[in-house]
């Protein structure tokens, strides 16, 4: 283990973002230098605080299997090379979860008992960053090549992390992004101010260097991409699903219709844009909240996002609104360790601006004479016997001339080549697959979140992990490959 009184003699710290003042008017990482760089000076001591518990419950709350209290212990040693190692034998990319993973293994930590636990995720960023900077990741290109090829559809982490890991079993893996650049929601879903896209720019050049092929701007199933279902079945051996649940969840209440309302992701890509120096896709005007009262309507990560972005197009007023009640501070009764909590959080953006109000549902959108939203009509609810019930008399009107929903995805887009490729979908809409990621088609896999449904990052790349390895099998036999997790795990939860 790394120091054996370590939890004893230091408590939890984290990395002090730049002031709020200064942040604001730029779109780059909250963090000053990088988020790696920032924890250098207390992370030996944070990792020490690990114990290296006979049962490391942090392994349960990560679906990778992070090999966590040993990369801690090297970190603790000065060992950075061995840090590395360690990590990247679990994680293909631990630069992006490192910033953009809530981190389940935290709340699994067995010091998170009764204290504050270790700050795993710091942890991480500060191994993948320092050896970014000291050439310590190296491309690994396969040693032959199987003559095998494969089709990778989406590139989020679920995609990539299927991508590389085939490349290296010595596959010929395209990967295909109906977006202009590769990256998926990490490159236009996610705000500057939390991932710069240098990280996944310098992850996608490794990846290039291994023999992975990209082909960004080509929607497959288009008509105008020429690539539909058949034909792809036709071109390649084997055909990786990783398109994500992309399909929005809608608010269909009275003045849906008005102008001035808009889903989170058509926001948060045009302000990525914006902010990188990338000019709109087909000359569209974007979406601004310079000067406008904006509502969110989600409490979640999408909705922070849509706040700190806001916040940076100085907004007048940014209200984010939740149906749910306010949750506590700390670890409730009925949700003990090791799950994971529903507890407050405050994000970057949170710190920034912006007020949240809770327990409270839309009833109407409400309009001016130029069929532009005004304002919303709002409600207390309660949540009493398993349903949300409107209090009385607690309707009310606030000011909102921007609307964005931030409230989640319901499932992957069906039209295109979902149903040119005729697969099955399980009860929820979602690509249904076998123990092993193959599909109803034989030679069709799904990772990620367009077989799971909406879910975290570490959980899409376990999943491009795992179907890797049942690609592989597939393909020749037998596999290396590791198999973190089946489709059917879930976040451990009561």
């Amino acid at each position: 283990m790394a120091d054996p009184k370590g939890f004893l003699k230091e408590g939890r710290k984290v990395a002090e973002r730049r002031p709020v003042e200064e942040r604001v008017h730029d779109w780059n990482e909250v963090y000053p230098g990088s988020a790696g760089r920032a924890l250098l000076p207390i992370i030996a001591e944070q990792a020490g605080r690990c114990m290296d518990c006979g049962i490391p419950f942090c392994h349960s709350g990560c679906p990778l299997g992070n090999i966590i209290p040993e990369w801690n212990d090297l970190v603790w040693r000065d060992d950075w090379e061995g840090a590395i190692e360690r990590l990247h034998a679990t994680n293909n990319f631990p630069e992006f979860t490192g910033r953009l993973c809530p981190a389940p293994c935290e709340t699994a930590c067995v010091l998170g008992i009764n204290q504050d636990p270790v700050t795993i995720k710091n942890v991480e960023v500060s191994i993948i960053d320092k050896a970014w900077e000291s050439g310590l990741v190296r491309p690994q290109a396969p040693e032959w090549l199987s003559g095998r090829t494969v089709a990778v559809i989406g590139s989020g982490p679920a995609g990539l992390a299927a991508a590389q890991q085939l490349t290296r079993a010595g596959h010929t893996v395209a990967v295909y992004e109906r977006a202009d650049k590769i990256g998926g929601l990490m490159r236009y879903g996610i705000p500057e101010f939390k991932m710069e896209k240098q990280h996944l720019d310098r992850r996608l050049g490794q990846m290039k260097r291994e023999g992975t092929v990209f082909r960004a701007g080509v929607d497959v199933g288009s008509e105008e991409s020429g690539l539909t279902g058949d034909k792809l079945r036709e071109r390649y051996d084997a055909v990786v699903l990783a398109m994500g649940a992309t399909e929005a969840r809608d608010l269909p209440v009275p003045g849906r219709e008005l102008g001035g309302i808009h889903q989170a992701m058509e926001f948060l890509p045009q302000a990525n844009r914006a902010a990188l120096g990338e000019p709109q896709l087909d000359g569209v005007e974007q979406i601004l909240a310079t000067g406008k009262n904006v509502v969110i309507i989600g409490g979640g990560d999408t909705g922070a996002d849509c706040l700190g972005t806001s916040t940076r197009h100085e907004a007048a007023s940014i209200t984010q609104l939740e149906i749910m009640p306010e949750p506590p501070t700390a670890r409730p009764a009925g949700q003990p360790w090791p799950t994971y909590p529903m507890t407050f959080k405050v994000s970057s953006a949170h710190e920034e601006a912006g007020e949240r109000v809770y327990a409270v549902s839309t009833k109407e959108f409400r309009g001016d004479d130029e069929g532009n939203v005004r304002a919303l009509l709002l409600v207390d609810v309660v949540f009493e016997a398993g349903r949300l019930t409107e209090i009385e008399g607690t309707e009310r009107e606030i000011p909102a001339e921007l609307v964005l929903f931030a409230m989640g995805f319901v499932g992957p887009e069906k039209p295109g080549l979902v149903e040119q490729l005729g697969v099955d979908l399980d009860d929820r809409g979602n690509v249904a697959r076998d123990k092993g990621y193959q599909t109803s088609v034989p030679g069709v896999f799904s990772a990620g979140d367009v077989g799971r449904g909406q879910s975290l990052i570490v959980w899409a790349i376990a999943e491009g992990r795992a179907a890797a390895a049942s690609v592989d099998e597939y393909l020749t036999g037998s596999t290396t490959l590791p198999f973190p997790i089946p489709p059917t795990a879930r976040p451990l939860v009561v």
